[in-house]
Formats: structure tokens, sequence, C-alpha cells
């Protein structure tokens, strides 16, 4: 497996908590800057202390510190990278171009809430439900978190691509390993086949 993404950090370890144990992770609290990244950092490693996991917060804010070659090679360093929930704009801007998003490429990613909808080459936006340009990191899904049924429509009606749309809910878990996703906990998971996709 090289990505799980869970709709909030309670389904995540619900669902795979046996995967910690033990692990050295690293989490990246950069779309949390807005809400409190030293909280949300916290939070993880609080719900992690029961598995042994050896956990590292690294706070990269902003783009000075996404391009300090030093923490990114701490992420090279991991077994997993645990990306928090957060504002996925700000994420996507810090992320882009970046030292430390040649890191999580082809790291071992745990996204949690909306800051996966980051992950693949097209983003859908938040602020309208747009697809726009993601980080590419990932392939195989174009994923999004709930909204409103029109805006959903709306997404779906300008998605042009062959990837699925992936609409991860706060209690859904799904995961990818060499672009193949597949869903883990079903619950809030509703998945749109792509255009001119066959049954």
């Amino acid at each position: 497996m090289t990505t799980l993404v869970a709709g909030s950090l309670s389904a995540l370890f619900d669902a795979s908590r046996e995967q910690f144990d033990g692990a050295s992770v690293i989490v990246v609290p950069t779309a949390a800057a807005f809400r409190g990244a030293a909280a949300a950092a916290m939070e993880v490693a609080e719900a992690l202390e029961p598995t042994g996991a050896r956990v590292e917060a690294l706070m990269v804010l902003d783009r000075a510190g996404a391009n300090d070659r030093a923490i990114a090679a701490r992420i090279a360093s991991a077994d997993l990278v645990v990306l928090t929930d957060g504002a996925a704009l700000h994420a996507l801007a810090v992320w882009r171009d970046s030292a430390l998003g040649e890191a999580l490429a082809p790291a071992h990613l745990v996204a949690i809430g909306s800051v996966a909808t980051v992950l693949g080459s097209v983003m859908i936006d938040p602020r309208g439900g747009a697809p726009t340009i993601g980080l590419g990191y990932r392939s195989g899904a174009v994923l999004t978190t709930p909204s409103t049924p029109d805006q959903l429509e709306r997404t779906r009606r300008l998605l042009t691509g062959d990837e699925p749309l992936v609409v991860v809910g706060p209690r859904g878990v799904v995961a990818e390993s060499a672009g193949i996703w597949r869903v883990v906990v079903p619950a809030d998971v509703e998945i749109t086949a792509a255009r001119g996709a066959s049954d």
C-alpha cells in the first residue's frame, strides 16, 4: 500500500491501527496551518501512542520550510507520513514544486480529510467544485470530500478525464497501491465512474 485516505482521524485508526505498530511516523500538518498545526500534530501523536509508533512532527507551514532539504530528507527516512486535515489549497500552494513535495510523492502517505484532495493530477476546488490542477503524486482516482448535491453534480459534469470521482466522508477509508484504489471502509464513500467507463 502506498496511500491510505481516511475521512477523519477516528476512521483511520478504527480501520488500520495495526499498520502503525512500532513504525517511524512523520506528521506533516501543513494543511492545518490556519486552525492550529501544533494541535493537529499532537492529536495524531496522541492517537498513535498505543501503537508504540515513533512520531515526529515537521512543522512545515510555508514555502521556506517546504524547500528545506533537511526536512525533506526526514520524509524519506519514515515508514509512514501522515498528512493532517485542514486547508487543502494551502497545502497545495506550499508543497507544489518544493523539496518537501518531491519527498512526499514517493512516500507511504496517510492523508486525513480534505488534504487528500491535492494528491492526484486533478483536484476539486473546495470553493466551487470545479476541477483544477493537483500535485500529481497519485493516479487512478480524483479524490474529494462531501459537498452539497448540487456542487457534487456540477463536479461530475465538469470532470472529463478517465479517473473515477471518489468522495470520502468522515467514516470512510480508501487505499491505493500502484494507481489501483480499493475501498477499506465503505461508510461515507461514494464512487462515480469516469465518463465512458463500462460497468
